[in-house]
């Protein structure tokens, strides 16, 4: 079905006006469907994230997407048991430098200590505890539909191709796994995903020194679950 804001009672606010495919840095969140911890658990004492068989397909296929997307540039990420963090950046020409999205013109779009949109249902749940998690209040966060779906090898790729090629080879070979075992795997990935436009430098280095430290703070964390 189709997203009707009558019937879910969720408001969409994707950035209008945005052009998804233009060069900019992205901080994007994928969580698993329920929080359920598919990808492995933190090692006590050494906060570091010890991937299991699923975890470790989630990390192949990310360092994989630059190979996929000739307009992808990979940059800090981190598995953890129940939800990705990566940044992903979008260049327009093959090759450049990141390029950290200066004075969008974004209306309506610019909400100061994470104050994000009133929703109801799981997803409204996991947007205010990415928006929770990050420090400083840095960051507003966008919640965005993206059908999953193996996308073709291309130049001008938007987010919602990337994540959506991504969260479909990552339930495959998940989906391999649980078959071996005779197991049932269900449902990978929460529907949506949640992103923000970095803007600027300071904002960069915050959110990727979060995302790098994330598995250290693992059980303040709003994702947590045994």
């Amino acid at each position: 079905m189709a997203y009707n804001p009558n019937i879910h009672h969720r408001r969409s606010i994707r950035l209008k006006g945005y052009d998804y495919s233009q060069a900019g840095a992205y901080f994007i969140t994928i969580c698993c469907k329920d929080r359920k911890c598919r990808f492995g658990k933190i090692v006590v004492g050494a906060s570091v994230m010890e991937l299991n068989e699923c975890g470790q397909i989630a990390y192949d296929e990310w360092l994989k997407l630059s190979e996929r997307f000739s307009n992808f540039e990979l940059d800090v990420f981190q598995i953890m048991p129940n939800h990705m963090h990566g940044i992903i950046v979008l260049n327009d020409i093959v090759g450049a430098t990141l390029a950290v999205v200066q004075n969008a013109v974004v209306q309506n779009a610019v909400v100061q200590n994470a104050v994000v949109q009133n929703a109801v249902a799981q997803d409204a749940v996991v947007q205010n505890a990415v928006a929770q998690n990050v420090p400083n209040g840095i960051i507003a966060l966008n919640d965005v539909g993206a059908t999953a779906r193996v996308a073709p090898t291309t130049t001008n790729a938007t987010i919602g191709d990337i994540v959506g090629a991504y969260k479909s080879l990552v339930a495959n070979g998940c989906l391999d796994i649980y078959k071996t075992k005779n197991e049932t795997m269900g449902k990978l990935w929460q529907r949506n995903y949640y992103e923000h436009i970095i803007r600027n430098e300071q904002s960069y280095q915050t959110i990727s020194d979060y995302i790098i430290n994330n598995p250290a703070k693992w059980k303040d964390d709003k994702f947590f679950m045994e």
